[in-house]
């Protein structure tokens, strides 16, 4: 497993790919999120932007945006996509709110990535009063249960030690750690059919790959291209992406 620690050097060496092979997020998450609001917030910060899949949905919002990426190589990426984005090279509990805090805290697939035992403090002292949390992220599963379990058959193979997070978790946690109130989940579900190339992309962008000696990783893709091949060359994922919106006391 990556660590923490490790997450600049390991998908920074990836950057292109990421920007490429990750699929984006629902357009109405923006939507949403300005919903819950009660309108056009004047400030939105992103917690990890990466390459900006989440930031083109947080764009969609209006207000002036500020992007959080610790990895150099992806904060530049991310900069050159969103010229109008104020692009900070820092991880989140480096990075100083500004004084009055910020409307909008999103995070988008790195909420993980940040201390499970001071993230959600921090980011409700990074807010406003009765400013909104907003976390979302993508589920990878598949649509085909026989499909699933060959590809779950096979990574257990090649890696005991792979295990998934709960889906959803991170909602479980926001409500656990008692820091926010009104806290709401939406989730949005659609198909999306990869060929080989595209479906082994998408995996060579995953943390749990990356962690991977060389040789692991050689393995695992050559058998998934192998069952990809069985399965006539496609692959249908079923993507669950999850809305969690929360609103911070005060």
């Amino acid at each position: 497993m990556i660590e923490r620690s490790e997450v600049v050097d390991v998908f920074g060496s990836v950057a292109d790919l990421y920007e490429t092979a990750r699929p984006g997020y629902p357009p109405q998450i923006a939507e949403e999120i300005v919903a819950y609001h009660g309108g056009t917030p004047l400030s939105v910060v992103e917690i990890g932007a990466g390459t900006g899949k989440g930031t083109e949905v947080l764009a969609r919002i209006g207000a002036p945006l500020t992007c959080i990426e610790p990895d150099p190589r992806m904060a530049a990426l991310l900069a050159t996509r969103f010229p109008d984005v104020d692009v900070r090279a820092s991880t989140f509990e480096q990075w100083s709110p500004p004084a009055g805090g910020v409307g909008v805290l999103a995070c988008a697939m790195a909420w993980h990535w940040l201390d499970p035992a001071t993230r959600n403090a921090h980011a409700r002292q990074a807010l406003a009063p009765r400013g909104t949390l907003a976390l979302f992220g993508h589920r990878y599963d598949y649509a085909d249960p026989g499909q699933r379990a060959a590809i779950r058959s096979a990574l257990q193979t090649i890696d005991p030690t792979v295990r998934e997070r709960p889906a959803d978790w991170f909602h479980q946690d926001v409500v656990d750690h008692g820091r926010f109130v009104d806290v709401r989940k939406e989730v949005f579900r659609r198909d999306l059919p990869l060929d080989k190339g595209h479906y082994l992309d998408l995996v060579r962008t995953f943390g749990p790959y990356l962690s991977r000696s060389p040789e692991r990783q050689r393995r695992g893709l050559t058998v998934l291209g192998r069952l990809v091949d069985d399965f006539g060359g496609t692959v249908v994922l079923d993507l669950r992406t999850t809305l969690v919106l929360a609103r911070g006391e005060g």
